[in-house]
């Protein structure tokens, strides 16, 4: 089976093409605000890489959020025009999902992501990736709460959070990633839709 990865719901581009058990070409680089203009170009630049054409992939897997909201939208759009027009199953996770599966570390796996004023998008996953606290937006006292039950854990981040105090980078294993979740049902490309977990801050601002 052959899988394109795409996520770009932080201002880094990751994504990845793999065949079986065989990582064809991966991408981890940060643009930032750039994102939205090399996203397309670069995963066309992996497919040349990797010797395949995307009508030769069999399924994509997004991430549909949560995180930044533009960044999601850049991913979904490609994803779902790729799936669209050549026909291909696509299916979606979240980026809290692949941060726990990428831990190399056998304990409770807590992946963050700062929401700002207090609150992150965080879930609590144990060892074998099973979710003990679903992917939620959640004040960070609210989640150190949860946490005091657990002996050992992992905070799983790359932002700036001061709250935690030992905190291990998000470095994507995206094979494992892709590996993990080929088998999970497929869905309607027009069905495809981003999980901000929270409001939009216009949305926010009307309430």
């Amino acid at each position: 089976m052959k899988v394109l990865y795409i996520d770009t719901s932080s201002s880094y581009l990751y994504t990845a093409i793999a065949e079986d058990d065989n990582l064809l070409a991966e991408i981890k680089e940060e643009y930032g605000q750039s994102l939205s203009e090399v996203a397309l170009p670069r995963i066309v630049s992996m497919f040349l890489k990797s010797g395949l054409q995307a009508k030769e992939i069999d399924k994509i897997i997004v991430v549909n959020g949560p995180g930044s909201f533009t960044g999601i939208r850049i991913g979904l759009t490609i994803a779902k025009v790729y799936a669209w027009t050549l026909n291909i199953p696509i299916t979606t996770i979240y980026s809290l999902e692949a941060m726990a599966l990428s831990s190399k570390k056998d304990t409770v796996h807590v992946p963050v992501i700062n929401a700002r004023r207090g609150y992150v998008f965080g879930a609590i996953y144990d060892k074998d990736n099973k979710v003990l606290l679903k992917p939620q937006h959640i004040k960070i006292e609210e989640l150190k709460k949860e946490l005091n039950v657990y002996r050992t854990y992992e905070i799983i981040t790359n932002d700036d959070l001061k709250e935690f105090e030992k905190k291990s980078s998000y470095n994507p294993d995206m094979l494992k990633i892709i590996n993990h979740f080929k088998d999970k049902k497929e869905i309607n490309p027009h069905a495809v839709n981003p999980e901000y977990l929270k409001l939009t801050e216009a949305e926010e601002n009307q309430l």
